[in-house]
């Protein structure tokens, strides 16, 4: 499959209708694809998903699949261009080498990712850093929002 965006941004299992409805808004800020991978905690015709991502949820270029797997064998992704992110990773996002076309993945908000794909991936994990022991994980939207921008900053875009 053929790809014009710079990068896409994929949740795999996502439970809030709230952060994917704020993710499909940033999407359509960069000109982004979001790809949801099922299952989904919540109906994509949910009022939350449409609120968060307020008039804007119709511009968002949306792709789904019913599993990783269907994910990997549709896309045809290189492993050099999977970047999967999890709280507690010995990466970091600025070790991270962004390329056009890239797939940012998470997990979802409760469970983070499958344990298969954890240790399939394990060097394709990256963390935000978090300085603080009194928090456990970042808003998964925010989390998304700043990768992008950071992959974003590293490909030079817009040019």
């Amino acid at each position: 499959m053929v790809n014009k965006k710079p990068f896409n941004i994929v949740l795999v299992a996502p439970e809030i209708p709230g952060n994917t409805g704020s993710i499909g808004r940033t999407c359509v800020a960069l000109g982004l694809r979001l790809i949801l991978i099922h299952p989904f905690g919540f109906d994509l015709s949910e009022k939350a998903v449409r609120r968060a991502g307020l008039d804007y949820w119709k511009f968002v270029d949306l792709k789904e699949y019913h599993s990783f797997e269907e994910f990997l064998e549709h896309e045809a992704p290189l492993r050099s261009q999977l970047y999967f992110f999890e709280n507690h990773q010995e990466q970091h996002i600025y070790q991270a080498e962004f390329s056009e076309n890239s797939y940012l993945i998470f997990g979802s908000e409760t469970k983070g990712l499958a344990q298969e794909i954890y240790q399939d991936y394990k060097d394709r994990m990256y963390a935000l850093p978090m300085f603080s022991e009194n928090i456990r994980s970042l808003n998964l939207s925010n989390a998304a929002t700043t990768v992008a921008y950071e992959c974003l900053r590293q490909l030079n875009l817009p040019k």
